[in-house]
């Protein structure tokens, strides 16, 4: 994020791509030194943004082409390098995940209402192009059909392949068989930015389990409420698992979140033809000379688009933490989210309500709202979400369709999982996706 001018939620091959010169990085404290800077913006919380990711059903077997062909002029240059990639009719863009997986990406905007209107008439505009083509979104977060499989054949996905595959086989159902919900927030000013960095993270098992929509996956009903975000946790740790409450709990969260970002392995290094995956380097090591040649800012930059944390701090905050939701309720957790953390006493009070349950994310996952922990934050973290979100002028349907949802599925402790979609397994075939011996390693 520019603070001038707001912030945009981009791919990470546009993140990736710094406008000034790189330049030599040549010991770890300089490394954490950008980190902080570039990750970490300062300024009043003003805008939010949103990326909504479908997964997609066809009537045969997924192509790649007819998604391009169906996107047209929106189609990313990534994969059409002479496509326009225009922006769709409200400024949103279109990116395409490892496996087809489609993704709207909105403009950020200091008004709610604008957003959401925003937002919902470009994903319209969008599911049109692709129904022409006969793709329709899957209303689940996870793939609960087909088995994981890899469309897109750029050297980023095959080096991320191959280094998730390291850790098991759910890395790849992670990158081509789920999508997200990722709402983004100002940092906040610099005296606000520790708080609503915890409170963000505090929220998250919470908000996951209250959203989890991912029961099934490639076939089977996996008994985890959310298979998405579990199959991220067990991807690659390093790179995935939230923070702990002791690093929540540090004073100054940009040095935290520097040192995690140096001290995490290299996912890739880039170069002609296909990248490597080297094992087990950190950018602290490759800084030290465990690898030819000197990193740049350039090749930090790209790292830190290598890490897939529930919240990650892109000059703004990016909270990754939410399934992908059915039909328009992709707005309840930018509302849930936005009316949260628009005031500094509402950020405290969320603390207050999350504080036992910071830590359960895993349960989160398996339960959901099942959990009576879980269901009791719940219950109160959304009536505070409809008590703040008047203050933010939310359209009249938005704040109805909250206050249907708190009063009827929070209150009886059940997650959108919990309710069969026609078609997809529902006789429990479980699935150790996270290893049963990291269940308390993981958070």
């Amino acid at each position: 994020m520019v603070p001038e001018t707001g912030f945009a939620p981009v791919s990470a091959e546009r993140a990736a791509s710094p406008a000034a010169a790189p330049l030599a990085l040549r010991s770890r404290a300089e490394a954490e030194a950008y980190v902080a800077s570039v990750c970490f913006k300062h300024g009043p919380p003003r805008l939010v943004g949103v990326e909504i990711e479908w997964v997609l059903r066809a009537g045969g077997p997924p192509d790649l082409g007819d998604l391009l062909a169906a996107l047209g002029p929106h189609a990313p240059t990534s994969l059409v390098p002479a496509s326009p990639a225009a922006p769709l009719p409200g400024g949103s863009l279109v990116t395409v995940e490892p496996g087809g997986q489609v993704e709207l990406a909105s403009p950020p905007l200091a008004e709610l209402r604008t957003l959401t209107a925003t937002v919902e008439a470009d994903a319209a505009h969008l599911h049109r192009l692709l129904a022409a083509r006969g793709l329709t979104p899957e209303p689940r977060a996870a793939e609960p059909c087909r088995p994981a499989l890899r469309l897109v054949q750029l050297p980023r996905y095959r080096a991320m392949e191959r280094a998730f595959d390291r850790h098991g086989a759910f890395g790849r159902s992670g990158m081509t068989s789920t999508s997200a919900v990722q709402v983004a927030l100002d940092a906040g000013e610099p005296d606000q930015v520790s708080s609503r960095w915890a409170a963000l993270h505090e929220l998250g098992p919470v908000l996951l389990a209250a959203f989890a929509n991912s029961p099934a996956l490639h076939g089977r009903s996996t008994g985890w409420r959310s298979s998405r975000f579990a199959a991220w946790l067990a991807a690659d740790p390093a790179r995935t698992v939230p923070p702990t409450p002791a690093e929540l709990d540090r004073a100054d969260p940009a040095q935290t979140w520097a040192e995690r970002v140096v001290g995490t392995p290299l996912l890739c290094v880039r170069g002609p033809g296909e990248w490597t995956t080297p094992v087990g380097v950190t950018f602290a090591d490759w800084i030290g000379g465990a690898l030819p040649g000197t990193p740049t800012t350039e090749d930090l930059e790209y790292h830190i688009s290598t890490l897939f944390p529930p919240v990650r701090p892109r000059g703004f905050l990016e909270v990754r933490y939410v399934d992908g939701q059915q039909g328009g309720d992709w707005a309840l957790p930018v509302a849930v989210l936005a009316a949260l953390t628009a005031r500094p006493e509402t950020v405290d009070r969320v603390r207050e309500l999350c504080a036992p349950v910071r830590d359960r994310w895993l349960v989160a996952c398996r339960l959901g709202l099942a959990d009576p922990e879980l269901a009791r934050a719940a219950r109160a973290v959304f009536a505070l979400a409809c008590e703040a979100l008047p203050a933010l002028d939310p359209p009249p349907a938005l704040a109805e369709r909250l206050a249907a949802v708190t009063e009827g599925r929070i209150a009886a402790g059940r997650s959108p999982a919990d309710d069969p979609l026609p078609g997809e397994p529902t006789v429990v075939d479980p699935i150790e996706i996270v290893p049963t011996s990291t269940e308390g390693v993981l958070p």
